[in-house]
């Protein structure tokens, strides 16, 4: 697990997640022409569950699956 400190909308907050989800979180980013922080706060607004590290693991497996179809 590699953690990670942010601020998101204001608040300080730590995420630990294997650095396989940071890389697919950062390319997102990178192909949203987002900074990093600026996506994990989008996910964060829009997520349903209590959890920021499930809601990013999600985020980061349907990123890539979009960018694996034709």
């Amino acid at each position: 697990m590699q953690k990670r400190s942010l601020t998101i909308a204001g608040h300080s907050t730590s995420i630990a997640l294997e650095p396989e989800f940071w890389a697919a979180l950062e390319a997102l980013a990178h192909t949203r022409g987002l900074r990093l922080t600026t996506l994990i706060e989008e996910i964060d607004r829009g997520r349903d569950g209590p959890n920021l590290s499930s809601a990013l693991r999600v985020a980061a497996l349907r990123g890539a699956q979009s960018a694996s179809q034709p």
